[in-house]
């Protein structure tokens, strides 16, 4: 019994559908009665596998847009963050009087530091100015607070406290840009002096005497700087030297924390009278550089 006699793209749809174990080969009869406009092309030239192609290339080249767009997002990233590196080794390698007239020259410069300085913080698991924040928020509101290297003045945004925000460069009106080793602030007028990673220059004990000036007697002098930077055995400053200098400028210490992996904290206190001692031995800092990844 012969199949029913149909339109060759009917035939097609349903060779598709019903697999090739059960299908029966039309007889030469049913051939010789399809018109010849109705004849199946060869399966190469099939309209509709010529489409089914054209979308496929198409399918294709979205990733190969997609893989564009990431090599340039890299690119633009990876030249961002030798940007930072750059700035970053200057503000280790060079005085604060230098990085001030350096920033002053080209302040995008700043913006392009912080930018990178905030996503490589984004790393770390605990950011030391909120233990900072949380410090003050646990002592007294009316202290005045002088952030020495303020960056975005996030301790000023996260406190009562009255806060003088320092940093080279000042895009906010609250901020004063000067070079630390001399601001405007009036002698013993601070009650808290913070150093959060800041103490970069090459002269940062210049910083330090700068912040025994401005604090009252009995006034807190909190740093937080990189493990690395007072780390021996890694080329860094002996810490016990370092708080040994900074007494010697007329401070008692009052406690450090180290628990954390990636800074040390110390709290000292201004003694209410204290002589300075000359020719201190200020311990040299490491340079905290980033490799290139």
């Amino acid at each position: 019994m012969e199949p029913p006699t149909e339109p060759a793209a009917g035939s097609r749809k349903r060779r598709r559908r019903g697999g090739g174990k059960n299908r029966r080969k039309p007889s030469s009869s049913s051939q010789q009665a399809a018109p010849p406009e109705a004849a199946s092309p060869p399966p190469s030239s099939s309209p509709a596998k010529r489409g089914r192609k054209a979308g496929a290339d198409q399918v294709a080249a979205k990733p190969k847009r997609g893989n564009t767009m990431s090599l340039l997002e890299k690119m633009h990233a990876r030249l961002s963050g030798g940007h930072f590196r750059m700035l970053n080794e200057k503000l280790y390698t060079c005085s604060g009087q230098d990085a001030f007239d350096y920033f002053k020259d080209d302040p995008n410069l700043f913006d392009v530091y912080h930018t990178g300085y905030q996503e490589q913080m984004s790393h770390w698991p605990e950011q030391p100015v909120n233990v900072i924040i949380s410090w003050l928020k646990s002592h007294n509101a009316s202290w005045t607070v002088a952030d020495f290297g303020c960056g975005n003045a996030t301790v000023d945004k996260n406190v009562k406290n009255k806060v003088f925000s320092i940093d080279l460069v000042s895009d906010d009106p609250s901020v004063i840009a000067c070079d630390m080793a001399h601001t405007p602030l009036e002698p013993s007028s601070v009650d808290v002096a913070i150093f959060c990673l800041s103490l970069m220059g090459t002269n940062y004990p210049n910083y330090l005497e700068e912040a025994n000036r401005v604090l009252k007697p009995s006034g807190w002098l909190v740093i937080a700087e990189v493990r690395s930077r007072l780390d021996p055995n890694t080329g860094g400053a002996d810490p016990d030297k370092f708080s040994k200098a900074i007494i010697q400028l007329g401070f008692s210490l009052v406690s450090k924390d180290a628990k954390n992996k990636m800074f040390i904290l110390f709290y000292f206190k201004k003694k209410e009278k204290s002589k300075v001692v000359k020719n201190i031995d200020w311990p040299q800092l490491k340079p905290c550089l980033y490799k290139r990844r």
